[in-house]
């Protein structure tokens, strides 16, 4: 059974709150491999976290804001829910921006974070497997953004069809047509399925930088 987590977005786009740190000018690492579309924060970001009380966990041995929002008692057989969080990454604003944009003008990198908007995002994934050796992904749906009540409203289409919609019927079902997507590159197959499920497009790793 999936069950509907209740967890919400953090509704601010934006950390206004500033480090305490006066002496502290942060270099070039502490925005190391920056991830200009996704959700990794850099080291910097996860200070920033801290100071403004939102506080990062590690998904996939790396920092970002992530909720659950599906979750589904241990299954082993047909559909099994890969994973379903909610993601989102702030921008800056108020104090936090001025006091990054003065240590950038002797650090550069920094205006990484200076032109960063911040955004939300929606992530749900479900597998499928069986006796017979079947083993497949039944639906990937990933739409990120910024507009909160953009992503917010996808977000409420989406969970009635996750909780009334039986995934192991499903399954079955995208088997018997296997023929009309299994072929398909990821993106075009990606629009087979959201059609199938009576859902647009996705939309993710929208690049943030103004």
């Amino acid at each position: 059974m999936i069950t509907l987590v209740s967890e919400e977005f953090y509704k601010n786009q934006n950390w206004s709150t500033a480090l305490n740190e006066p002496d502290f000018q942060p270099g070039p690492w502490w925005v190391e491999l920056f991830d200009q579309n996704g959700y990794r924060m850099t080291h910097l970001e996860v200070i920033y976290a801290a100071r403004n009380g939102q506080l990062p966990i590690k998904h996939r041995h790396e920092d970002t804001i992530k909720k659950d929002w599906f979750v589904q008692s241990v299954k082993t057989t047909g559909a099994v829910l890969n994973h379903a969080a909610l993601f989102e990454r702030k921008g800056f604003e108020g104090e936090a921006l001025d006091q990054l944009k003065v240590w950038a003008n002797s650090n550069n990198t920094l205006y990484k974070l200076v032109r960063y908007r911040g955004k939300w995002g929606i992530d749900f994934s479900i597998d499928y497997v069986d006796g017979e050796g079947n083993a497949m992904e039944i639906f990937h749906y990933e739409f990120d953004g910024f507009n909160l009540d953009e992503i917010q409203e996808m977000k409420e289409k989406l969970e009635p069809l996750v909780l009334n919609t039986d995934w192991d019927d499903a399954a079955k079902a995208l088997l018997k047509r296997k023929d009309e997507w299994h072929h398909l590159d990821f993106f075009t197959q990606s629009d087979w399925k959201c059609a199938f499920f009576g859902l647009p497009s996705e939309r993710f790793k929208m690049i943030a930088w103004e």
